[in-house]
């Protein structure tokens, strides 16, 4: 076999092996999900173009308070998972678990501030239209969070016994395109359902 054939075959093997990785199975992932929002976001705002006064007059405000609190939270803890992973590219195993670890706590910090939320709100899932979206939207994004944390917790597993490593982390790489899909679908049902609701219109 020649060089330039046994290069190529190194080629194809490092292809082979990307194309199975946990990275490109995330990615492909995180675009399924992302359609499945979009439709959602889809059919909000084609309610809400349809309607003069949104949400309903019966229906509450959302509070802006403890949402704006959650939100800086899971903002916050996308720096800290990021910063876990240019640890990992530099096999800094001990920074690794460090920000694993805070954004662990970020993440389930987050889901306490939605469930007081959700016993604040005022309204429930059988108020309408506005409600039940309001509802199915955010606790769908509240199950992609608690899978996300769950998620996290096997890779600071993985790290913590060595099986992550400056050659190996695709697991964490994995993980944090899945919490930065998390947090800019937050992003959005934030503005959505928080922000552009405070006018009442």
């Amino acid at each position: 076999m020649s060089a330039i054939d046994t290069a190529e075959l190194a080629i194809d093997q490092r292809a082979a092996r990307g194309s199975t990785s946990p990275v490109l199975g995330m990615t492909l992932f995180v675009a399924s999900e992302a359609m499945f929002f979009a439709a959602f976001f889809g059919a909000y705002f084609t309610i809400y173009a349809a309607t003069t006064v949104w949400p309903p007059l019966r229906i509450p405000i959302p509070d802006l308070p403890i949402p704006s609190i959650a939100t800086t939270l899971l903002i916050s803890s996308s720096f800290f998972l990021q910063a876990g992973v240019r640890a990992a590219r530099r096999g800094d195993a001990q920074r690794v678990n460090r920000w694993l670890g805070v954004t662990i706590v970020l993440g389930i910090a987050f889901l306490t501030l939605q469930m007081v939320d959700y016993s604040r709100i005022g309204f429930s899932i059988h108020d309408g239209t506005y409600a039940s979206l309001f509802f199915v939207m955010t606790g769908l994004h509240t199950a992609h969070v608690l899978g996300g944390v769950l998620f996290m917790m096997l890779v600071f597993a993985q790290s913590r016994t060595g099986q992550l490593s400056g050659e190996h982390h695709e697991p964490l790489e994995a993980a944090a395109i899945y919490w930065h899909f998390v947090d800019i679908v937050w992003v959005g049902l934030f503005l959505v359902f928080y922000v552009l609701t405070q006018s009442g219109t």
